[in-house]
């Protein structure tokens, strides 16, 4: 069971990872999680920050989608700032949407990657669906109600992962060190 909690990356920040990390991978697709992983959650529309990660990732090739266990309302709010689609209510961990939608789309699972501040949830979803996982740190120590509880378990596995060596940073398979 603690194997689906196994990021296949670490990043301190979604917004520290190289395009070219990205490309020798060969995605095609990025889904990243919202709350905390691009702006904190109660960031009503996105930062500078998101517009311009978000118009780089786009003008390297690669598609970008939102994906969160938010509301449509908040999510949606979200994403038409930032022009881009998302998955909303998505019921992570569970991988069924995430699913669903890279089949709608015809891509390869091997060249989608799932970027997330949470191994319960984000990680959990993109492995069960599997596609590449990145686990972020969260941008911001505030979190939603819902969230804390998650953060209890998370904490703990984050110190297992870390204790046992698992926690292996993009960096290190950018430079060829896989």
């Amino acid at each position: 069971m603690f194997k689906r909690f196994i990021p296949e990356f670490h990043a301190k920040s979604i917004y520290d990872i190289n395009i070219n990390f990205y490309k020798k991978l060969y995605i095609s697709l990025i889904i990243s999680d919202l709350d905390n992983t691009l702006d904190a959650f109660n960031d009503g529309t996105p930062s500078l920050k998101a517009i311009e990660l978000v118009k780089n990732i786009r003008n390297s090739g690669i598609d970008f989608i939102v994906i969160s266990n938010n509301t449509k309302k908040r999510v949606s709010k979200y994403c038409d700032v930032l022009k881009v689609n998302y998955i909303s209510s998505a019921r992570k961990p569970f991988s069924y949407k995430i699913k669903k939608h890279i089949k709608e789309l015809n891509i390869n699972p091997e060249n989608v990657i799932i970027i997330g501040d949470q191994t319960v949830t984000d990680i959990c979803a993109g492995n069960g669906a599997k596609i590449h996982t990145i686990l972020t740190d969260k941008l911001v120590e505030n979190d939603q109600i819902t969230t804390k509880f998650n953060r209890i378990f998370d904490k703990r596995i984050r110190k297992k992962l870390k204790n046992k060596g698992l926690l292996r940073e993009w960096e290190d398979y950018l430079d060829g060190n896989n």
